[in-house]
């Protein structure tokens, strides 16, 4: 994956929204104004992902391409190498965790108004 087919997929989400929240190169995605996935535009190889602690260490250890997240809370926060050799799917997979995260801390009425955020597998 590259950086462009990321932003297509996480745009692709129920309810994803971008934005340039800190400078004009770090480009988040929020669901609900959360963020749960952030690229640097100058930095296209990493995506910086939400991770649930006990699987973020998990992935650290069995991937070299998966490590705690520069500037972030590297307890729930991954940066996952894209030009790695990770593949496409497992990507997808990370960034649907990271938007399931979010959407499991979201209050109960935002879930049940939006029911299609959690239909993401």
């Amino acid at each position: 994956m590259n950086i462009e087919t990321v932003r297509d997929y996480c745009l692709s989400l129920p309810l994803v929204t971008e934005d340039f929240p800190f400078d004009d190169q770090t480009l988040a995605f929020r669901i609900m104004d959360r963020i749960f996935a952030c690229m640097d535009m100058e930095r296209p190889e990493w995506v910086t992902m939400k991770c649930n602690p006990d699987r973020a260490l998990e992935l650290r250890e069995e991937y070299v391409e998966i490590e705690g997240a520069w500037h972030w809370n590297k307890k729930y926060w991954n940066q996952v190498n894209l030009y790695g050799h990770l593949d496409d799917e497992l990507i997808r997979s990370l960034i649907r965790h990271s938007y399931r995260e979010v959407v499991r801390k979201l209050k109960k009425a935002e879930r049940l108004e939006h029911p299609e955020i959690t239909d993401v597998c």
